[in-house]
């Protein structure tokens, strides 16, 4: 079914399968699901087009006849292991996120990735104001890793990554880069970057002739993974979630206020 335009005007308006995930009520994959299957209704009408466009003040949706609301907002912290997959359901029955949090009692969502080989802290939400602030990369929200380096790292190569290195996609944004320790024959980094480009900080080592042997995402703003237990998790703070949007949000105002103060450049003379 071809998707529909969405209606002219300021009204908050959400496809239908949106309409769930936004109220934790489920995946999209289920509320696609729910309304294939009829148990949808609009306004006391079935709906079975999931790209169906609902405004979210006026529009009565229910599932089962019952009145869908949104959920309690939920805030989790994973030490997600290496070896799974930040996705809900993997076609070759691999493991996920998912099954180290099933006693959480709500259908929460992974803010932003970590790819199978990375482990480290992985925040998982149904607050998705809370997750667009997060993973905007116009907040810059800084995500650190320590890393294991495949080779002796020099200080030049160290002082590149600081500056930002070319990519295919291209210039990085300047890093924080610290030298933990150095073995014989591995060099260990500490690193903070505030993108989110896919397997980043294996491509940024890659520039610099060198490559990545461990990886693992030890804090996302403010907020480090400390003595949590790899593959279990805990519910973030009150004053930890307060951190964390206050952060993304503090971005914004800056960049704002910077904007509207910087001077205007004059024209280059002919």
């Amino acid at each position: 079914m071809a998707k529909q335009t969405p209606p002219p005007g300021d009204k908050q308006i959400k496809t239908l399968e949106r309409v769930f995930s936004k109220a934790g009520a489920g995946s999209r994959t289920d509320a696609r699901s729910w309304i294939g299957a009829g148990r949808v209704r609009v306004n006391g009408k079935m709906v079975r087009n999931p790209d169906h466009w609902v405004d979210l003040e006026n529009d009565r949706v229910t599932l089962d006849g019952k009145p869908l609301r949104a959920a309690s907002k939920t805030y989790v912290l994973l030490y997600k292991p290496k070896g799974y997959l930040t996705t809900y359901r993997d076609p070759e029955g691999r493991p996920t996120v998912y099954d180290l949090v099933p006693e959480v009692g709500a259908w929460i969502s992974p803010v932003g990735r970590l790819d199978l080989d990375t482990s480290g802290l992985l925040i998982m939400t149904n607050d998705t104001d809370f997750t667009e602030r997060l993973t905007n990369p116009d907040h810059q929200v800084p995500k650190t890793y320590q890393i294991k380096a495949s080779t002796l790292v020099s200080d030049a190569q160290i002082e590149r990554l600081r500056q930002g290195v070319d990519l295919a996609d291209g210039m990085t944004r300047p890093a924080v880069v610290t030298r933990l320790r150095d073995s014989e024959k591995y060099t260990f980094l500490e690193m903070t970057i505030t993108e989110g480009r896919n397997r980043q900080v294996r491509r940024m080592l890659e520039a610099v002739e060198s490559k990545v042997l461990k990886l693992v995402r030890v804090a996302i703003g403010p907020i480090r993974i400390g003595d949590l237990p790899i593959g279990t998790w805990r519910h973030l703070t009150p004053e930890e979630v307060h951190a964390l949007r206050g952060r993304a949000a503090s971005k914004v105002i800056a960049d704002r206020r910077h904007a509207r103060h910087e001077e205007p450049r004059s024209e280059p003379r002919p």
